[in-house]
């Protein structure tokens, strides 16, 4: 095997074109990790804030963007089991999945779903780390709640859609045009609302309610959310599009017994994720297995082309996830 790899690296914080080509030394597995040879990367949001300079990577992670990716273990470190040379995976990635090769804790490797490929497989973790930690640990769904997910047709909104209706959920979707509600609708929304037409607020309201807020928007979104949940309803928070400050009366959160929650996915340590990663293979993956839940796939980009899948994923246009072909 070569000793170096093509890689994308962040030249300078700032927009989609300081991503560049270079070639870096293969890494090693520590204890407890694998190598994976990537055949496809997932691009995310957290790697366009990274890119941006607003999401340092943990001082012990590669400074490669690229949270996720697919593709074959070459390479074990001392302790790890389970996990052997010629595997196919798919992985949550602390970074550097922009390259041909990964490193990774094996125990945040998952199997590939039976029938389905690489590809799609790519597309997997970051978002169901994400939907799972969020709207089930954290916020709690339970079969027959009404659930809200804003960007319903994102690469997280369409993964909490399936997942929540495949539990039982009634889910309620939010997302900017008539053709990405349709999607929405047709993963499992019985309401797909497009928000530059109606408003979310009266629709909840009108069924009593929301019991869960997925949101991602922030800003504006934050007060409003507040007044589309039932009493003892929930608030998830995962990003903030519009920003995270702004003017909160925090008396109906205590009069109306709300909560509001939220997590970010990588600064959780190993173990944080190793679990969240059993937990994915005992309740979701027989799911993806039986094709009852699967990734809704945008587009995809060559890893040169790296600039332009970050371009395609901020200008906002895409439904579900963008991915990287690396091998």
């Amino acid at each position: 095997m070569s000793q170096s790899m093509h890689a994308i690296e962040i030249t300078a914080p700032g927009g989609p074109e300081v991503l560049k080509q270079t070639t870096r030394p293969i890494p090693e597995p520590r204890p407890g990790e694998v190598v994976i040879r990537v055949a496809w990367a997932g691009v995310n949001r957290p790697d366009a804030l990274q890119r941006a300079g607003l999401y340092a990577p943990p001082p012990t992670a590669s400074d490669l963007p690229g949270l996720e990716a697919s593709g074959e273990i070459v390479a074990v470190g001392e302790g790890v089991t389970g996990w052997g040379p010629g595997d196919q995976v798919c992985a949550l990635l602390p970074g550097g999945g922009y390259a041909e090769y990964v490193a990774t804790p094996a125990a945040h490797c998952l199997p590939i779903p039976e029938g389905m490929g690489l590809r799609e497989a790519a597309c997997l973790p970051e978002t169901f780390f994400t939907v799972w930690t969020n709207v089930f640990e954290r916020g709690g769904l339970q079969a027959g709640e009404r659930f809200l997910v804003h960007g319903g047709s994102s690469g997280i909104g369409t993964t909490a859609i399936q997942l929540a209706a495949g539990f039982g959920a009634r889910v309620f979707a939010t997302a900017g045009s008539d053709a990405k509600t349709k999607v929405c609708a047709e993963l499992g929304a019985e309401r797909a609302i497009n928000y530059r037409e109606e408003d979310f607020v009266e629709i909840l309201r009108a069924e009593g309610g929301a019991n869960l807020i997925l949101d991602m928007v922030g800003g504006s979104y934050l007060p409003r959310n507040i007044k589309a949940l039932a009493d003892e309803g929930r608030l998830a928070q995962i990003a903030f599009l519009q920003g995270p400050k702004v003017e909160l009366n925090f008396t109906p959160v205590m009069m109306r017994r709300l909560t509001i929650t939220g997590s970010t996915l990588r600064p959780q340590s190993d173990l944080a994720k190793a679990r969240i990663a059993e937990a994915l293979r005992r309740q979701v993956w027989p799911l993806l297995d039986a094709g009852r839940v699967a990734p809704v796939m945008d587009s995809e980009f060559a890893l040169a082309e790296a600039a332009q899948a970050h371009a395609r994923m901020e200008a906002g246009d895409h439904i579900g996830k963008i991915v990287l072909k690396v091998a």
